[in-house]
């Protein structure tokens, strides 16, 4: 629920004593930046997608990212593979579970396969677009029976465009990752793994609804690490239920002792996802999403972090991280240093990529410079759809050439890295970001010190500050 003005500064306020004071709570508390506060409350998944700005059709989308895609540089694909054992109770995807009758999972690399066949029918140059990373999302594809994993690997390997310096990454729930499908998984290919570990504190899982324990997600990652994997993540989340600075501190702990290669950082996120057009909301509300349902654990003796709190949890583990000899890049992706930044995220978004992104599977969310398109998140929808030999895209957008210079700069700010005048002129002649529109909205942004201007050398760049609020920065201001 969010808060009126006051009281969000009043919880701005409300710091755990023991653990320093961010520098950022006085630019948040700044009335000159009470929109960059309203957003922070709930952090909307406002950054990670980024909607066109005029309506489209599946059919324009099609031919837009084909287009791209006859003369681009390495692309992301991912496929999405919705099955799960149990619906956490923060999550906001659309997921099918599958508990009890793993069977069923069967089914959805059928459909996704189905899909993919019907992308390469559709999108002519896709089959030989270089891929720079295949990703294996969920859902928990970590379910999938050992036969199923090898048919999906071996049907995208044998169809798009792998080479050499693809990398394949797998994602899953850290008790699902046996030592037979590690295996497996080295067999076909796979490098990466990634396993939404949320917390190390058995408590604060038991009440997200994780059927998983802080041993399990300890021994995922020293079996991968033993197994042979280059590339270890795991996603930690802050601002959960009874979360405390210690507990975060301790989540830290483990991660360093445990030399994870790389850890994706993430604040519980309240608002609805498909208030931004993510492309990744399910059909129906997280447990926690609902007001009703919070005010009630409040009520049975539970507590929600403060923004302070949460921001002094962001800060314990940015430091932590950075001093351990972890870079991040971009916004809360740390990787250890000369090893990143995050393959798949620095196509799509870094100021000198910014490829296109295809998703397979239900809720997939894909773009190109021109426009972007969200597959269907209804899972019967979906299946017909399919089924009848259609492309499952449930809406698309398209950007004007405003839109389109716009996005650029905004996906290049997640980077954290400094906007370099000379690739914007070079993708957008006659543009400079030390000329209007981009002036004026920059000077702002350093008179709250939240950029810097560099303009002898070239260099827009975010400050500390600015780095800490970029996705509030350019979901409110650019």
């Amino acid at each position: 629920m969010t808060l009126g003005y006051e009281e969000a500064v009043g919880s701005l306020h409300a710091i755990d004593p023991a653990w320093p004071r961010p520098a950022v709570l006085d630019v948040l508390e700044a009335p000159e930046n009470r929109h960059l506060l309203d957003f922070v409350q709930e952090d909307p998944f406002g950054a990670h997608v980024f909607p066109g700005n005029v309506p489209g059709s599946p059919s324009e989308f099609l031919r837009d990212l084909d287009a791209q895609l006859a003369s681009c540089g390495p692309i992301h694909l991912w496929s999405y593979i919705p099955t799960c054992a149990y619906r956490c109770r923060f999550c906001q995807y659309p997921v099918v579970l599958v508990k009890g009758k793993i069977e069923k999972a069967a089914d959805w690399v059928d459909l996704n396969i189905a899909e993919a066949r019907l992308w390469l029918e559709a999108v002519p140059h896709l089959r030989g677009a270089e891929v720079g990373e295949f990703n294996v999302f969920g859902g928990t594809p970590s379910l999938l029976p050992e036969p199923e994993i090898r048919r999906l690997l071996e049907f995208y390997r044998s169809h798009f465009g792998f080479t050499a310096d693809t990398t394949i990454r797998f994602e899953g729930d850290p008790s699902t990752f046996t030592p037979a499908k590690l295996e497996l998984l080295r067999e076909l290919g796979c490098t990466k793994l990634s396993s939404g570990v949320q917390s190390f504190d058995d408590h604060v899982l038991q009440l997200c609804g994780r059927e998983h324990t802080a041993a399990m997600c300890v021994d995922f990652v020293r079996n991968a690490r033993r197994a042979g994997f280059e590339w270890v993540s795991i996603d930690l989340m802050y601002g959960l239920l009874d979360q405390t600075l210690d507990s975060v501190r301790r989540d830290l702990d483990v991660v360093l002792e445990n030399e994870v290669t790389a850890v994706v950082c993430t604040k519980l996120h309240l608002a609805s996802y498909s208030d931004t057009r993510t492309g990744v909301t399910g059909e129906k509300p997280a447990a926690w999403q609902l007001p009703a349902y919070r005010d009630k654990l409040v009520r049975d003796g539970h507590r929600w972090p403060t923004l302070g709190e949460q921001y002094q949890m962001r800060e314990l583990l940015t430091e932590g991280l950075r001093a351990a000899g972890y870079t991040e890049h971009p916004t809360m992706y740390f990787a250890r240093d000369g090893l990143g930044p995050e393959k798949w995220k620095s196509i799509m978004v870094d100021q000198d990529k910014q490829e296109p992104e295809v998703a397979i599977g239900l809720g997939g969310s894909s773009s190109c410079r021109a426009s972007e398109a969200i597959t269907d998140v209804n899972s019967r929808r979906y299946t017909e759809t399919v089924t009848s030999g259609r492309i499952p895209l449930g809406s698309a957008t398209r950007f004007t050439p405003e839109a389109q210079e716009a996005r650029a700069v905004k996906m290049a700010l997640t980077t954290l890295r400094p906007l370099r005048d000379s690739l914007h002129a070079a993708r957008f002649p006659g543009r400079s970001l030390f000329a209007e529109p981009w002036l004026g909205k920059f000077r702002s942004l350093a008179s709250r010190g939240l950029v810097r201007l560099r303009p002898d050398d070239g260099v827009i760049e975010l400050t500390p500050p600015g780095e800490t609020l970029v996705e509030a920065i350019i979901t409110t201001e650019l």
